[in-house]
């Protein structure tokens, strides 16, 4: 299986022409294989009572971060539809919808980072030390977020980025209803800026199908409901959180942007 696929230049020269599609099938193999083991690891192991969802609720995420989340999350999804299914053989007109939400999803990255930079603690974020030996100990209780999920927000991060970076660079080329098309760029570069596009591509593909699988276990899905409803109970965070790592408010209260 070829990682990515060359054509001849109008001299007859070999140059890089993207990424290999063919990867798809194989992340998403990897993704259904990585999903069906967990699951039935976590079938065959001890049943837990799950911690009520009544009682005092705490908040856990701001409108602000709950707009940029599903923001993103219909940016990217759109993204990726109308990127993959064209290559996979399914046409519709595509193009102005594809780039339409990647000025959207530029947009939305660009406030969460001011955001994140001048208003919130980017300290809750940080992986430190003491956090690797999450998965090795299960009576461990995280801050405000665990090991996994900072993994996946880096993850995510530097994806996006380079996806943001390399998608600009291709709508710098097109014709659009500020400037004409203009092809500025070297075919060396462009084949270059078609891999990275497409490799993080895939790369969200593969994450995407981890995160809506965790999000939609029965001992995270408190989580999903805090990004939808903002708030989590306290007994919920009695049991997943280190109350001396993070000390949310009651969401009757005045809450900081920090928070």
């Amino acid at each position: 299986m070829d990682i990515v696929n060359y054509k001849q230049d109008v001299w007859g020269r070999e140059v890089l022409l993207g990424v290999s599609w063919d990867l798809l099938w194989l992340i998403l193999m990897f993704a259904f294989l990585f999903i069906a083991v967990h699951a039935i690891i976590l079938s065959r192991g001890e049943r837990t009572e799950l911690p009520s969802s009544e009682g005092a609720r705490l908040v856990r995420h701001l409108m602000a971060d709950r707009l940029f989340h599903w923001i993103l999350a219909a940016s990217v999804i759109v993204l990726i539809v109308t990127g993959v299914l064209p290559v996979m053989g399914i046409k519709f007109s595509w193009l102005t919808l594809h780039w339409i939400a990647g000025l959207v999803m530029t947009a939305a990255v660009v406030f969460h980072i001011v955001r994140s930079l001048f208003f919130k603690d980017l300290s809750l974020m940080r992986i430190q030390a003491a956090d690797l030996d999450d998965p090795f100990d299960d009576a461990k209780k995280s801050g405000k977020y665990s090991l996994a999920q900072k993994g996946i927000h880096w993850a995510m991060t530097v994806l996006v980025l380079a996806v943001i970076a390399t998608g600009l660079l291709l709508f710098s080329l097109m014709t659009t209803p500020w400037w004409s098309r203009d092809n500025w760029m070297s075919e060396t570069n462009l084949g270059w800026t078609f891999v990275v596009h497409g490799l993080s591509t895939l790369g969200l593909v593969g994450l995407i199908s981890l995160h809506i699988y965790f999000s939609l276990r029965p001992e995270k899905r408190f989580y999903t409901r805090s990004m939808l409803k903002g708030w989590i109970s306290s007994d919920e965070h009695k049991s997943n959180h280190d109350t001396d790592l993070w000390l949310p408010q009651q969401e009757t209260e005045r809450v900081r942007e920090s928070d």
